[in-house]
């Protein structure tokens, strides 16, 4: 890897992960979502305020936004792992933490999700797939993000150490930890409230039923 490679990556895709699709897409129907529910530009407070239209439409567009700068470094650079995550976990700091709106961004559980897809669409499927009917059962949309990065990280830290050269493994290894660690970082106020029994809950099934018309 050269390094102006490196840091040209981590630039473009950074303010990729700037652009506030949960704020577009609040601004399409007039309303700002940092002043509704949880303030949160993220899927979850556009599903629970806005209906389950938008939230899938957010949703969409937050793993385009994770999933295109980690896929173009991934064959730009030769089929990089190492490349695939410096864009993907660049493009989560840009949505986490974008500069663009004073640092105050979502929790980057959708752009996570775009990066592993990337990196491993099957299992990726199965392991959303779970997360549904942990999130189905359980209601508890923080739950199924927690089941996700947990499940992905260490999958896809064992398939580095066995699939990858020794180096490109440990740097696919060091990127993945930060992925964890900026993701339970993000949802802290989240697993507190878990803690404390009083997190929100989101019934995907009554909310599909009641705002699949907006």
């Amino acid at each position: 890897m050269i390094w102006w490679h490196i840091v040209l990556t981590c630039f473009i895709s950074y303010f990729i992960g700037n652009i506030s699709f949960g704020r577009i897409v609040a601004a399409t129907q007039k309303r700002d979502i940092t002043k509704m529910g949880s303030g949160n530009p993220g899927t979850t407070n556009i599903l629970r305020n806005l209906g389950m239209k938008f939230g899938i439409i957010t949703l969409a567009l937050d793993i385009l936004k994770g999933a295109i700068p980690s896929l173009v470094a991934f064959y730009l650079f030769g089929k990089s792992f190492p490349m695939l995550y410096i864009a993907g976990v660049s493009a989560m700091v840009g949505h986490i933490f974008p500069v663009m709106f004073k640092f105050k961004g979502g929790k980057g559980m959708a752009t996570m999700i775009g990066v592993f897809a990337v990196a491993a669409p099957i299992t990726t499927s199965i392991v959303g797939v779970i997360a549904i009917l942990c999130w189905l059962a359980f209601k508890y949309g923080s739950l199924a993000c927690f089941w996700i990065v947990t499940a992905m990280t260490v999958t896809q830290g064992i398939r580095a150490k066995r699939m990858l050269p020794t180096t490109d493994a440990r740097i696919v290894c060091i990127l993945l930890f930060s992925i964890f660690i900026l993701t339970w970082f993000a949802e802290r106020g989240n697993i507190q409230r878990l803690m404390l029994g009083n997190e929100n809950k989101v019934d995907l099934l009554r909310t599909t039923k009641k705002k699949m018309k907006l």
